[in-house]
């Protein structure tokens, strides 16, 4: 299959690098041009699970692409969730009427954008466990276990995601579909709610975290607003199921030495960070639906603090 990783940061890297070793035909595009420079010369390299690879996988800059020559069957959309209409404005002559998108960013509502460029038929709204850390412009860290479900959000349903699915198990990617992906993305939410906002103000890993005292209450304030904002978008919460979802990272002996992607983001490359999908989109939905988020407000807020005293760009 042709693929499109769009967006090449950690986790672009492992499902491109993944997806490449199942002899799909890859193709990365990035903004971060060290990155992109990086892999050109030496291939993308990786930690992975212990064991260095490195994937000789072609890398563009998202600049650079109007006159590549690729026809694109799937796009898996991996940017930051501010860059994705850029991303797709981007991509669109590599875009046909049969290419499915498969989008896997945090945060919610991205189909509102995708479908300006693609039916919705071609679209697929998904979430994934897997991890994945930058090490350095073309070094990735990938290490763990995950999983991806994923949902067609056209009348075709399952059939229509079923070839994707296919490639992504080849892959040994993991992927299943879902009837109520909605329900999963705000599970997903709910741990990047939690542990990207707090690990970054806190200039911690999640196992340190974890181990407060004031951790648990912290936690389960936070996810009590994404709750009642879910069940006003009928999307059905297992509060204990969620809980204890995120106190699994906690883990030391699996992820819990690992630092989210928004403290990557900030504390180690001073990007902006994707605040106002995640948390802060439960405050905007909050106001709509008349409920109080008060620490989804503050940890924003916080976010934003730090980003501008960091001056981030």
């Amino acid at each position: 299959m042709k693929i499109i990783i769009a967006g090449a940061g950690a986790m672009g890297s492992r499902f491109g690098l993944m997806l490449h070793q199942a002899k799909n035909d890859v193709i990365l595009i990035d903004g971060w041009q060290e990155h992109i420079d990086t892999i050109k010369k030496y291939g993308l390299q990786a930690n992975f699970n212990g064991e260095e690879v490195t994937e000789m996988i072609p890398i563009y800059h998202q600049n650079d692409v109007s006159s590549v020559e690729f026809s694109a069957d799937l796009v898996i959309l991996f940017t930051k969730a501010m860059q994705l209409d850029g991303m797709m404005q981007s991509i669109k002559n590599m875009v046909g009427e049969k290419t499915k998108v498969l989008c896997l960013l945090n945060g919610i509502g991205h189909e509102d954008v995708i479908k300006k460029y693609v039916p919705l038929s071609n679209i697929l709204l998904g979430n994934t466990m897997w991890t994945a850390g930058l090490e350095g412009p073309g070094k990735a860290k990938l290490f763990g276990n995950g999983s991806i479900e994923l949902q067609n959000l056209g009348d075709e349903g399952k059939e229509s995601a079923d070839e994707v699915i296919a490639v992504l198990n080849d892959a040994k990617l993991n992927a299943k579909y879902s009837d109520n992906i909605l329900s999963s993305i705000y599970k997903k939410a709910c741990v990047n709610g939690t542990m990207n906002g707090l690990c970054t103000i806190l200039d911690s890993n999640m196992a340190d975290f974890g181990e407060t005292n004031v951790a648990d209450e912290i936690v389960e304030s936070i996810v009590s607003e994404f709750a009642q904002v879910a069940e006003k978008e009928n999307a059905t919460l297992d509060i204990e199921a969620v809980l204890a979802q995120i106190k699994s990272c906690y883990n030391r002996e699996t992820i819990g030495l690992h630092h989210p992607s928004m403290y990557q983001d900030l504390m180690i490359n001073n990007r902006l960070t994707e605040i106002d999908f995640i948390n802060g989109a439960i405050v905007r939905k909050g106001e709509v639906y008349g409920i109080e988020t008060p620490y989804c407000s503050f940890l924003t807020q916080l976010v934003h603090a730090k980003e501008q005293i960091m001056k981030a760009k």
